[in-house]
């Protein structure tokens, strides 16, 4: 295939591209088309968002100037991907708090888990094959994206408040969001850690939400920290063996809009 043929065939391969995409289309040697790739690349017509991973600059557009969503980013970096915890709970407007991090999951292994790309940072968190869960396909900038819904997003946030800003994140979306109570509970029966269903308990009591929470196995003996981004206390409740290391004054802030 001509050089200039395969030039306009990259827009057919959308927004974002890799280094794989291009050579299915062509039977240029791998030496000559990273040449030929540096060289679009240099007069402005595409820019690396890493090794082996594109995006198109559309007419008109500065190099350096232009980026594409920070989601449609994200699920170029790692595959399987998903976006989630405090990036999904800011989409569904569970907080109105942004992350400065990008939360990506996966399954995968990767050696930087924290790049830094057009001054966006991101953070890829592997799970085990039985936490990828609970994904829907959106579309950014008409890429389609993987992001958890919003029941999954809640309970990635219990298992781990750590990566949603902690768990008064969590409360905000529980208290005033929108999701199926049902999906929930089933979600946080599948995820695999009991201080999900603890913490999800102790909201639903707190709060009155009316969530069919399972009870706490009675052999249950130890106890965890409500939220494990804040300092312990001596504080604790033994019907979900947690302690509890949120103050009244904190709690009660979503009090009066739940009776």
């Amino acid at each position: 295939m001509r050089k200039t043929t395969l030039s306009e065939r990259l827009a057919d391969l959308g927004e974002t591209f890799t280094i794989d995409d291009v050579r299915a289309e062509t039977s240029m040697s791998d030496t000559a088309l990273r040449k030929f790739l540096y060289r679009l690349e240099k007069q402005g017509w595409i820019e690396r968002i890493e090794r082996g991973k594109y995006m198109v600059l559309p007419l008109g557009a500065s190099k350096g100037e232009y980026t594409l969503n920070e989601f449609v980013i994200g699920s170029m970096l790692v595959e399987p991907h998903c976006i989630g915890y405090w990036s999904a709970l800011h989409h569904y407007g569970f907080t109105e708090q942004i992350p400065r991090t990008v939360f990506i999951q996966t399954t995968s292994r990767r050696k930087n888990r924290r790049p830094e790309i057009f001054g966006i940072n991101y953070r890829i968190i592997r799970l085990i094959p039985e936490k990828f869960f609970g994904l829907r396909k959106e579309r950014f900038d008409g890429e389609v994206v993987n992001i958890t819904n919003k029941e999954k997003t809640i309970i990635d946030c219990l298992d781990k408040p750590k990566y949603c800003g902690g768990l008064l994140e969590v409360i905000k979306g529980l208290v005033y969001g929108d999701y199926d109570s049902t999906r929930l509970v089933d979600y946080a029966e599948n995820i695999g850690n009991t201080g999900v269903i603890r913490r999800l308990g102790f909201i639903d009591d707190y709060y009155r939400l009316d969530i069919d929470v399972p009870i706490l196995d009675r052999s249950t003996r130890n106890y965890l920290l409500l939220d494990p981004v804040m300092p312990s206390k001596v504080k604790k409740n033994s019907k979900w063996k947690l302690i509890v290391n949120l103050s009244d004054r904190e709690l009660e802030k979503y009090l009066l809009h739940t009776v």
